[in-house]
């Protein structure tokens, strides 16, 4: 799938704030893949394709998890927030033919993040958190960590989600503890780019 072809997929399915957003992350994405190496065309369809499932209704999300139980796994099961990343993967690979493992696995985990993320995985989670609309207190270091060390930007990102679901009395889902665990025992030691 080329980018021009998610934009006309997902561009219907958002209204003009998503896809505002959907575009910035696309941006980051780019700048982020150019800057550490990653397939620039992969990382934007994923970026494009990243919220398709955010304006769904719950009874539609829950409907693709229920047609596509082998590889929804036990998103049901899962707190409601991270379930549109997980149908977006689905729809991407059931509905709109997208086969390739990085897009789907970096669509699927853009909220969550997982233990063993890939490059991809890294430069959505991230692009997400750091698009150009975003504005959360603390979002300029974590633009500017990014382009210098993408692990650490990476644990401190997931830190961060964690901190805001608890904050806000959330339910967190095991999948951003195990990512966040992870990413802390495993980051490297800064490299020079």
């Amino acid at each position: 799938m080329t980018v021009e072809q998610a934009k006309k997929i997902v561009k219907p399915l958002l209204g003009e704030k998503r896809w505002t957003h959907t575009k910035n992350v696309k941006k980051m994405a780019v700048q982020l893949a150019r800057r550490w190496g990653c397939d620039e065309e992969k990382a934007a369809v994923a970026a494009i394709l990243h919220d398709s499932a955010k304006e769904l209704p719950k009874e539609q999300l829950l409907q693709i998890f229920a047609d596509n139980a082998i590889i929804a796994l036990d998103a049901p099961k899962r707190p409601a927030p991270v379930w549109h990343g997980i149908a977006a993967a689905i729809l991407a690979q059931t509905r709109w033919g997208v086969q390739d493992e990085e897009i789907l696995s970096a669509i699927r985990c853009h909220t969550t993040g997982k233990p063993g993320m890939s490059l991809l995985d890294k430069i959505l989670y991230l692009a997400d958190m750091t698009s150009a609309e975003r504005d959360w207190p603390g979002v300029e270091a974590l633009r500017s960590l990014q382009m210098q060390d993408l692990d650490a930007a990476l644990c401190l990102a997931l830190k961060q989600s964690i901190d805001f679901v608890n904050e806000k009395g959330g339910t967190l889902d095991p999948e951003s503890v195990a990512a966040y665990e992870y990413a802390r025992q495993h980051q490297q030691p800064p490299t020079s780019k």
